[in-house]
């Protein structure tokens, strides 16, 4: 028999989900990092952007959700039916080139190395802040609505490991 890990509360449950979420969401990071030399490459087979671009791009929705987060009122929140967001959900990945970026998470070409890096710190600062947050703490996504502080977790592992695997192809078949 199997040892499993029994606790009877729900609290508990929910931490260790977040804590394997801000564990897995900081090691993303970690691996943008490493591709900031490429910052430059570009296979237009993969993607009509760089490897800077899909970096820049995935660190201003980190830093944006998380600026969000913070200034969102917990007492606000409240959960509403989602199609999109449950379909995504189901299969947990986000399909390549069927949702356009909005404006506001699209960086400016071109995109230099040193910008990344100041983001990729903001980032970082960032994800320590996340730990504080009321568990009700939201952001507003275009497609999938009110995101909580658990969901907003699951949602940046998903959108981050998206642009990683992109990122991935365009520096492997380069």
């Amino acid at each position: 028999m199997k040892n499993k890990r029994v606790t009877k509360n729900p609290k508990r449950i929910i931490w260790d989900f977040n804590f394997y979420q801000m564990s897995n969401l900081k090691t993303l990071v970690n691996q943008l990092e490493s591709y900031i030399a490429n910052y430059e490459k570009v296979n237009l087979t993969v993607s009509q952007s760089s490897i800077g671009w899909h970096i820049d791009h995935s660190l201003m929705v980190i830093n944006g959700i998380i600026y969000q987060l913070k200034k969102s009122n917990p007492e606000n929140y409240k959960w509403r039916f989602n199609l999109n967001r449950i379909f995504i959900h189901s299969i947990n990945k986000i399909p390549r080139g069927k949702v356009k970026a909005p404006k506001v998470v699209q960086p400016l070409e071109p995109t230099t190395s040193a910008l990344v890096i100041s983001k990729l710190e903001i980032a970082k600062n960032s994800l320590v802040d996340l730990e504080t947050l009321n568990a009700n703490s939201y952001f507003t996504h275009p497609y999938f609505g009110d995101l909580n502080l658990k969901n907003t977790l699951w949602f940046l592992n998903l959108h981050t490991n998206h642009h990683l695997k992109i990122i991935k192809d365009i520096a492997d078949n380069v």
